[in-house]
C-alpha cells in the first residue's frame, strides 16, 4: 500500500506501549523498597517517590505518543468510514481515553506512593481514574459486538476481547487475591490499554483490513 504519514504515525502506539513497558521495569531501580508484586505502579511517578524524575524520563514518549496515535486513529477512521458506526464510535471513545488519561494524570499525580487517598489531588487522581475505566470499557465492548457484527472487523473485536478481559482480571484480581500480589494483577489492567492502543496502531500503519466502503454506514 502507500502508505501516508498518517499510516506511519500509528507506529508511535508501538513506540508508547515500549516507553511504558521500560518505564515498569526500569524505574524500580530507582525507589527503594518498592515491591512490584504489591504496589501499583502508580507508586513510581507519585510526586514524592524517589523513582519519579527516572520514571518522568523513560516514560515521557508514552504520554504523547499514545495520544498521537489514539487520535490518528479515530481521525483516519472517521475520514475513510472504516467499518461500522459502532466500530468508529468504540475508537472515538477510546481516544477520549487517552486523552483524559494523559492529561488527569499530569494534573493530578498521586502525593504520596503508597499512601491513603485523603487530598484533593489524590482524589482527583481517583476520579480521572474511575473516567479512564469506564470510558476504556465501554469503547472496548463497543469494538468487541462492532467485531462481530456485518462489515465488522473481527480481528479488532478479538483484541479488543483480550484487552477487556485483562482490565478484568486485575479489577478483579485486586479484591481477590492477597495484598502483596496486588502489584501483579493491577499491572494487568494498565497494560490492557495501552497494548490494544498499539494493536490499533498496526491497523492504522497497515491501512486497516478492511477499505472504505461506500454507503456502508453501520
Amino acid at each position: 500500500m502507500n502508505r501516508k504519514l498518517i499510516n506511519w504515525l500509528g507506529l508511535t502506539g508501538i513506540v508508547a506501549l515500549l516507553s511504558y513497558a521500560l518505564a515498569v521495569v526500569i524505574a524500580p531501580s530507582a525507589f527503594p523498597g518498592y515491591n512490584w508484586m504489591e504496589q501499583a505502579v502508580s507508586d513510581l511517578s507519585a510526586e514524592s517517590a524517589p523513582s519519579r524524575m527516572l520514571w518522568d524520563q523513560i516514560a515521557a514518549l508514552y504520554g504523547v505518543c499514545s495520544v498521537v496515535c489514539a487520535t490518528c486513529v479515530s481521525i483516519f477512521v472517521s475520514e475513510n468510514k472504516i467499518s461500522t458506526r459502532l466500530f468508529r464510535a468504540g475508537i472515538h471513545l477510546f481516544t477520549i481515553m487517552n486523552w483524559i488519561s494523559n492529561v488527569g494524570y499530569t494534573m493530578f499525580p498521586l502525593s504520596d506512593s503508597g499512601k491513603d487517598i485523603a487530598s484533593f489531588q489524590e482524589v482527583m487522581h481517583m476520579v480521572v481514574t474511575v473516567a479512564v475505566v469506564l470510558l476504556s470499557v465501554v469503547s472496548l465492548v463497543c469494538l468487541i459486538i462492532a467485531g462481530f457484527k456485518k462489515n465488522g472487523i473481527r480481528e479488532i473485536g478479538i483484541w479488543a476481547a483480550v484487552a477487556l478481559a485483562m482490565m478484568m482480571v486485575g479489577a478483579v484480581g485486586q479484591g481477590a487475591v492477597p495484598p502483596r500480589y496486588f502489584g501483579i494483577v493491577e499491572r494487568f489492567s494498565v497494560f490492557a490499554a495501552v497494548g490494544f492502543n498499539a494493536v490499533c496502531g498496526l491497523y492504522l500503519f497497515g491501512g486497516f483490513s478492511l477499505k472504505p466502503q461506500n454507503g456502508v454506514n453501520g
